[in-house]
C-alpha cells in the first residue's frame, strides 16, 4: 500500500520491453546533469523509468539521493504529457546541489512538454 505522497507503481516503468520502448524510440532532452529519454506513453499517465548507472555514481547514497530527487520534481510537475521517461545521470550529478539538480529537471520536463506536444 502506498501512500499520497509514494510513487506508485502504475506511475513507473518496470519491466525491460517498456525500457527497451523508450530507448529505441525516443526524444531527447540533455544538459550538465542529465540525459532524459522520451516517447508517448503507453498508459494513462506518465510513468517514469531510473538508469543511474553505478559507473556514473558509484555510492549507493549518491544513487539514491539523485532517485530521491527526479521522483520528487515529477511528482511536484504537473504539466507533464502523457510520456515514458527514462532517467539516466550524469557524471556532474553526483557533485551537484541539490538545488541545481531541481532546476536542471525543471527544465527538462518543460522541454519534453514543448517537444512533445510539438510531435503530437
Amino acid at each position: 500500500m502506498s501512500h499520497p505522497a509514494g510513487f506508485p507503481r502504475q506511475a513507473r516503468l518496470l519491466r525491460k520491453m517498456e525500457f527497451d520502448h523508450v530507448f529505441k524510440n525516443a526524444g531527447r532532452s540533455s544538459d550538465l546533469y542529465f540525459t532524459i529519454l522520451f516517447t508517448t506513453g503507453q498508459s494513462e499517465r506518465a510513468r517514469l523509468g531510473l538508469a543511474i548507472a553505478k559507473r556514473v555514481a558509484r555510492r549507493a547514497v549518491d544513487r539514491n539521493r539523485i532517485k530521491r530527487l527526479v521522483r520528487e520534481s515529477i511528482r511536484q510537475e504537473s504539466t507533464l504529457p502523457i510520456v515514458d521517461l527514462v532517467v539516466m545521470t550524469r557524471p556532474a550529478a553526483v557533485q551537484a546541489r541539490n538545488s541545481d539538480l531541481f532546476q536542471s529537471l525543471e527544465h527538462h520536463w518543460k522541454r519534453i512538454h514543448r517537444k512533445h506536444t510539438h510531435h503530437v
